[in-house]
């Protein structure tokens, strides 16, 4: 029977409920301005000073229309795509297949490797020699296999699915070994189906990853038609580019509805990945904590 709480208890179930409200607010206010101000009247808007809780004089999508018929954000999206599901598809398969091994007992060299594989959490070679490993020694320059390859695999996903790859129970492997089962049929049918919620969460980190890496394609990618989506978001918020998105505009408005243009593009940018997550959600919280806890 649970007891009944004690004033300190009440007060201090209170103060979470409280800061958890807070930071549920500092969270979700940003994203309700920046939506907020998409949809606003871009003169009215850049009157406007403060908090942002409802559009600003008349509802218009006239910076929605802007973005949506910028050649540039069709390209963007298309490149950021193939990048998401082609680079995801490499890091998931690689990841299972190197946590697999390195999850079974009596491999060769088991220590030394997973000594060396860590070690790239430590030190790295930094940004030039990577930058002509990747453009010289491997001729990847202007190249989407640069924003691909060289990330094939992420060291701290790969530990946490070995983790639960070896939190699975051994009769389960055992028996289907009786039963005639090779390494490949008990990755497939054993170990992926029993840790289906960590296999969720680290495709939802290499997706989100990829979805918003920009630095390496700055780097490596000079052909605007391998552009991805973020590095077409920064040219327009951090180099103020809008005047391809403004064409037709009067002079007067071209500054105004510039600015409702870089809310209406980051909202484009954003939305898509975050229909992602309600349905990987209820994977994610198991999924984290795998390995947190040892019995």
């Amino acid at each position: 029977m649970v007891g009944k709480r004690t004033l300190g208890g009440n007060i201090a179930y209170a103060m979470i409920i409280l800061v958890m409200v807070l930071l549920m607010i500092v969270t979700v206010y940003p994203f309700i301005h920046v939506l907020f101000a998409s949809l606003s009247d871009p003169a009215d808007l850049m009157r406007t000073r403060g908090v942002i809780l409802a559009p600003i004089g008349s509802v218009t999508f006239a910076a929605y229309e802007a973005v949506m018929n910028n050649p540039m954000v069709a390209i963007g999206y298309r490149n950021t795509l193939f990048y998401v599901v082609t680079a995801t598809a490499l890091n998931v398969t690689l990841t299972i297949l190197g946590a697999y091994a390195l999850s079974r007992k009596n491999v060769m060299l088991k220590t030394p490797i997973l000594f060396m594989i860590i070690f790239t959490m430590w030190f790295h070679g930094g940004l030039i020699p990577r930058y002509l490993l990747i453009s010289q020694t491997l001729n990847l320059q202007d190249s989407p296999l640069a924003l691909i390859i060289p990330g094939a695999i992420s060291t701290i996903n790969l530990i946490i699915l070995r983790t639960a790859f070896e939190g699975v129970p051994p009769a389960l492997e055992e028996a289907a070994r009786i039963d005639g089962a090779n390494d490949f049929q008990i990755l497939w049918k054993v170990m992926l189906p029993m840790c289906v919620p960590t296999l969720a969460v680290i495709i939802l980190f290499y997706a989100v990853a990829h979805w918003n890496a920009w630095f390496d394609a700055m780097l490596f990618i000079r052909n605007r038609e391998w552009y991805p989506l973020q590095v077409v978001l920064r040219e327009i918020l951090i180099t103020n580019n809008t005047e391809s998105m403004t064409t037709g505009v009067s002079s007067g408005d071209v500054m105004p509805i510039g600015e409702t243009i870089k809310y209406a593009i980051i909202i484009v940018a954003t939305v898509p990945i975050l229909f992602v997550y309600p349905f990987l959600q209820r994977y994610f919280v198991k999924g984290v904590m795998i390995g947190a806890i040892k019995e």
